[in-house]
């Protein structure tokens, strides 16, 4: 019964991490980073999972674990903006500013799915709580 427990605990977790790495895309969404003067959009990041083998039964359940928080390498959404003054200075995309280019409704998308699945987990940890506290009765 712990082994149900400590793959749903990982799920749980799993899916804060998906669900932080969302709400940072969401966030970001109008930013524009300044590194060394060079003006340059936010990107979007994204959690990657991988089985855990150290939250699960030995009969080959496995619970779930991020491995790497990525960051998605896409093209920026330029405006024509000359007198901004994050506009670039030169080059092709002279007087446009880049944006991140993040799509907000797969955003939310990913975050109701990431959310569902954080509700799933916890599901689950509730009715394996009945299912121990049924056998303490049954053993009482």
């Amino acid at each position: 019964m712990l082994g149900a427990l400590d793959i749903s605990t990982s799920g749980l977790v799993a899916q804060r991490t998906r669900l932080n790495a969302i709400t940072s895309n969401i966030a970001n969404m109008s930013t524009i980073v300044s590194e060394n003067g060079e003006v340059k959009a936010y990107q979007p990041k994204f959690a990657i999972f991988q089985t855990d083998e150290d939250a699960g039964y030995p009969q080959g359940s496995a619970g779930v674990k991020v491995s790497s928080i990525e960051t998605e390498q896409i093209e920026p959404r330029y405006k024509f903006q000359p007198t901004h003054p994050m506009a670039i200075k030169e080059g092709k995309w002279k007087g446009y500013v880049p944006y991140p280019n993040i799509n907000l409704q797969r955003e939310m998308v990913d975050a109701m799915e990431a959310t569902r699945a954080y509700e799933a987990n916890i599901g689950v940890i509730e009715t394996t709580k009945a299912m121990g506290r049924q056998a303490l009765r049954i053993l009482a």
